[in-house]
């Protein structure tokens, strides 16, 4: 197969398959650490209602679900890649980000949230898919 379209592929099929893992990951959230009583997960405004009422477990398992979803992405992108591995993993740590981005403008969290999110949890995990695959 022609190296560009393997690395369309990778970037294509590490997008889809990590917004499974973080979708998956955000699902399974609440039954591990439940959200607080009357909080609607997908109304943004029931989320910024009751936002000081989440526990640090769903903060973390948020964080989680956006880290190992950019990482299996990233990690997806590379070992289908062609060529330029690497820029691969990134581009999918950079869509990512500006999803991670866009939340932090739509949904309502705390600015330490929202700060540690889009630093740590997309392009060093781009970079640790780099370094470990």
């Amino acid at each position: 197969m022609n190296p560009v379209l393997k690395n369309i592929l990778g970037v294509i099929v590490g997008l889809i398959v990590g917004s499974i893992v973080n979708g998956g990951l955000i699902m399974l959230g609440p039954s591990i650490f439940p959200l607080p009583e009357g909080v609607n997960p997908m109304d943004a405004q029931s989320l910024a209602d009751n936002i000081e009422r989440f526990s640090m477990g769903n903060f973390a398992m948020v964080f989680l679900a956006h880290a190992l979803g950019t990482l299996v992405g990233a990690l997806i992108a590379v070992k289908i890649a062609g060529t330029h591995k690497a820029k691969m993993a990134y581009i999918v740590g950079g869509l990512f980000l500006i999803g991670g981005i866009m939340n932090a403008f739509t949904i309502p969290a705390p600015t330490w949230f929202i700060s540690v999110d889009l630093i740590l949890a997309y392009i060093p995990m781009a970079w640790i898919a780099t370094k470990t695959a």
